[in-house]
């Protein structure tokens, strides 16, 4: 396969490297426009089939273009990243993307409502349409993480047209906590199928947003039927969306509101269902207190197809995002330790959709990743015996690598700060972390063992740094 490589100097120099890619993201703002293309094809020929053109774009084209396209190995040197990251440019093509969702969605209800394209048609274009706000959860995804309050709210409109707003709360605090575990309801497990797996991820993933609020507001000692319950407003704001374009077009298109949002929201879990498959980390620690490894490289598939890369802002790189969720999608890098894909995103998503294909080519790299040991993997419970006569594990096992690690108690009372390793986000106890639920003077001591790190939400409390004040 062909090797798409970034133009830099040989030197490779902070001062000279440039991003290859700098001016093609700006592909990325070709799916918004899609119904609006697909909206003018029909207007010129009439045909039903040219309103479909969303799933047939990403789906298939997009596959096809992954495969001749090549791969984009390279990664920015380290003496870069800084300066990548804070580079406004890359912040607007984000930002683009969601004033041309939300035209799309008012100019295709516009469409439903008042010209005659039959159910065919007005089903293609809902689902073109939702093809758009499925993508648009990646933005939202892509914003979500960042930790200015402006692009987290972003984050939340972007999801609103598809009802799928608690997606803000549960991936940041539930997801980046569990992934690679049974936990996690959005890590899928060998053996288990996509439609399977999209009825445990999508209740599953609610109900794990809503404990989350409900717990947060408990250390406050409040309730959380509350406008600040972010799972709520979320909803909220998903209401008025809605409410407005039904109070301007009519009642009439509220199936295909529902149609565009249930799509959206399982291309979503598709791209899911396969970035984890498989995958655990391991139990490690002393017995009384094991906990799972850290999220490593190791813990994600990835993929390096260029076409897809450009198209979902680097969500391919996914095991660096996992590692560092605060770092923006420019500054991904690609791990050689990472599991890769045998071909990019929307081609398995693709795949995914008829499971005995996906196996059969998914398992054997599972396999492959864990050594032979299954008993290694995240498999189906009820999978788990058929699986293991059908792949045994070796018969004289060896070491498998993993350590039981520990860390040394402190007098954490005397504690004055503590810094996440992991994206530097730092508890002052003198100023506490109201949304949390911990107010001014909560001493790290009453910080709860199961916290974890509110920006990355990668970091548990026992991995935090603590911090000695300078004395002047």
């Amino acid at each position: 396969m062909k090797t798409y490589e970034l133009a830099q100097p040989a030197d490779g120099g902070p001062d000279t490297w440039h991003d290859g890619k700098r001016y093609m993201w700006l592909l990325g703002l070709v799916v918004p426009v899609l119904p609006f293309i697909g909206m003018g094809l029909w207007s010129l020929t009439e045909l039903s089939a040219v309103l479909w053109l969303g799933p047939v774009v990403l789906l298939v084209i997009i596959p096809l273009i992954d495969l001749v396209a090549g791969l984009d190995p390279t990664n920015p040197p380290d003496e870069v990243m800084e300066r990548l990251e804070e580079d406004r440019y890359y912040r607007w093509v984000t930002w683009a993307f969601l004033p041309l969702q939300y035209a799309g969605l008012v100019a295709g209800m516009w469409f439903i409502a008042t010209q005659d394209a039959g159910i065919v048609g007005n089903i293609g274009l809902a689902l073109t349409v939702g093809t758009v706000a499925g993508v648009g959860i990646n933005t939202a995804h892509e914003l979500g993480h960042k930790r200015e309050s402006a692009e987290r709210w972003l984050a939340r409109i972007a999801l609103a047209q598809c009802f799928y707003g608690h997606f803000y709360i549960e991936h940041n605090r539930g997801h980046h906590v569990r992934v690679a575990t049974p936990d996690d309801p959005a890590s899928s497990r060998m053996g288990e199928s996509f439609y399977r797996f999209w009825a445990r991820t999508v209740f599953g993933s609610l109900g794990s947003a809503w404990r989350l609020e409900r717990k947060r507001f408990a250390r406050r000692d409040k309730h959380p039927y509350r406008i600040g319950n972010d799972v709520l407003n979320a909803w909220l704001m998903t209401v008025v969306l809605w409410g407005a374009l039904i109070a301007g077009f009519g009642v009439g298109i509220l199936p295909y509101l529902v149609v565009q949002a249930i799509f959206g929201f399982t291309l979503l879990e598709i791209v899911n269902y396969m970035e984890h498959y498989g995958m655990l980390r391991q139990k490690v620690g002393p017995p009384d207190r094991r906990r799972y490894e850290r999220v490593t490289p190791a813990h994600s598939w990835n993929s390096n197809n260029i076409a897809t890369n450009v198209l979902l802002y680097h969500l391919q790189r996914h095991s660096d995002h996992h590692a560092n969720p605060t770092r923006r999608f420019q500054t991904l890098r690609d791990f050689p330790e990472s599991p890769v894909l045998p071909t990019g995103y929307t081609g398995m998503m693709a795949l995914s959709l008829v499971p005995p294909l996906f196996r059969r080519v998914m398992d054997p790299r599972v396999l492959s990743h864990f050594d032979g040991d299954l008993r290694l993997a995240n498999l189906a419970p009820g999978k788990r015996e058929k699986l293991l006569a059908a792949y045994p594990p070796p018969a004289d096992p060896q070491d498998d690598g993993w350590t039981a690690t520990d860390t040394a108690r402190r007098n954490i009372d005397a504690v004055e700060a503590a810094r996440c390793p992991g994206c530097d986000y730092t508890y002052e106890i003198a100023a506490g972390h109201e949304a949390e639920g911990f107010p001014a003077g909560t001493a790290w001591s009453e910080i709860p063992d199961d916290w974890t790190c509110p920006d990355c939400g990668v970091r548990d409390k026992v991995d935090f740094v603590v911090l000695t004040r300078m004395e002047a």
